[in-house]
Formats: C-alpha cells, structure tokens, sequence
C-alpha cells in the first residue's frame, strides 16, 4: 500500500529531491506537495519555522506533514543569511537575485575566508485523528564547504551553483543528483528522520 506523506512547500524543486531520498529508502511513500495557504514563518530558528510549517499542512490536510527549513550560513557573514537564505535580496526576488546579492557582498573575501555550510532542518507532523495524532519530530542535517567566486553547473537550485562541498572541487550544482542526494544537508536530516517515519507507519 502507497503511503501519502504532504510536503509543506509549493516548490516542485523540492518535491522532487524529498521523493528521491525519501523513496531510495521507503520504497512504499510517496511524497505529494502540499495546497494550502502559506503559513507566516516567524520563527527565529530553522527549526521553529519548519515546525509552523509541517503544523500548518498537517492541520489544513489531515496528512501526515513534513516540511523543512533549510538555508545557507557564511562564517565570515557570522551565519547569515541563514533563515533569510530564500528571501535574502528582498520582497519577491529569486534564487537569482539572492545568489547574485551573496556573491557582492562576498566579493572582496578571500578564499580562505569563504567557508559557509547548507542547514537542513525537517520536522515531521502527525495531525490530530490519526495513529500517533499529535506526535512531532525535528532533525536536523549540516553540510560543510566554502563558497566559489561565480557560479557553475546546471543541477540543484537555490545557492547550490556557489557552494563547494568539502573534499570537492565543483559546486553542488555540479554534482549527479544521485551523488548529492547521499552527502547533502538534506539527506543527513533524513538520515535522522527516516527511522522517526517509519516508527508512526
């Protein structure tokens, strides 16, 4: 039997990479995006804001809810832009704008100074009315590197064009799908939360 889990996101991008991961190992899940009204994340933390969204999916959908909250932190810019990552050129840019913007404040950093890290934090939610109704679960996922001068590769979104994974010498852009699905920011979390998953199932 196929399990239908919502993703609180209106970004196909991340449907399709939370299928992947989530489906390499559950064979039996499948992850459907979510139609709900946008939630307002004020949380201060990757966390919290994660949570309000897989609460806010969880209520509107009856379903079991995922949502995560990821973004990218710059040593030298003391971790931001952090929870801003998606909206760090303002109002209604993209991903873009917010790659561009990075880059110019980054421009006179020299390379030895551009570590940054991609966080990933997911939280699981179990509405009300179903086995285990109320239960919640966060995991969280780090993935270290540096930041490149200028992007390159045609895979992932967001930062990923800029950002070298350590023990790497091309972007996270550059990599197969398939090779950043198993190291991410993101599949570290699931490695955390795939047993969670599997206990309410």
């Amino acid at each position: 039997m196929t399990i239908e889990v919502v993703l609180a996101t209106h970004n196909q991008h991340k449907v399709g990479e939370f299928q992947r991961i989530l489906g390499a190992a559950m064979p039996d899940v499948t992850v459907v995006a979510y139609d709900g009204p946008e939630p307002v994340e004020d949380g201060v933390t990757f966390a919290e804001n994660a949570l309000i969204k897989a609460r806010t999916a969880a209520a509107h959908t009856g379903r079991i809810a995922l949502a995560d909250d990821s973004g990218i932190s710059v040593d030298v810019l003391g971790g931001a832009p952090g929870i801003f990552s998606a909206r760090w050129a303002g109002p209604g840019r993209g991903d873009r704008e917010n790659l561009e913007l990075l880059l110019a404040q980054l421009s006179d950093i020299a390379p030895e100074h551009r570590a940054a890290s991609f966080h990933c934090t997911i939280a699981l939610v179990v509405p009300e009315g179903l086995p285990h109704g109320g239960s919640e679960h966060v995991s969280e996922g780090v993935w270290r590197g540096r930041l490149a001068t200028e992007p390159t590769g045609a895979n992932g979104f967001g930062y990923d064009p800029i950002f070298v994974p350590d023990g790497y010498d091309v972007s996270s852009a550059e990599l197969a799908p398939e090779t950043k699905n198993e190291i991410s920011h993101r599949a570290r979390a699931f490695a955390d939360l795939i047993p969670a998953l599997r206990s309410l199932l």
